[in-house]
């Protein structure tokens, strides 16, 4: 199971449970449902931050990746070159 899905389904869990313990507090339906709204904005606000912090580090690892590669990619042809020219000498 990836982290991801550990990770939203733990702040599943807690919104449904800060969820229910305000719906179980004794308070008007108007202030229940601000104090909804507001737990609901907080898990948002969270949730995007952890978005966030999760789509830089996967940012950053395709661009290390993608750099690796060209560095790989440009010494092949470099020694594919140099091959190519050891061949040119040994055949003339």
């Amino acid at each position: 199971m990836s982290s991801g899905k550990i990770l939203l389904g733990v702040l599943a869990g807690i919104a449904a449970e800060a969820t229910l313990g305000i719906l179980f507090a004794p308070d008007k339906g108007s202030k229940t449902r601000k104090k909804i709204a507001d737990k609901g904005n907080d898990y948002a606000e969270e949730l995007k931050g952890k978005f966030d912090d999760f789509r830089n580090v996967l940012s950053e690892k395709f661009y290390q990746v993608k750099d690796e590669t060209d560095d790989l990619v440009s010494k092949t042809k470099k020694k594919h070159h140099e091959t190519n020219k050891k061949v040119e000498n040994t055949t003339t």
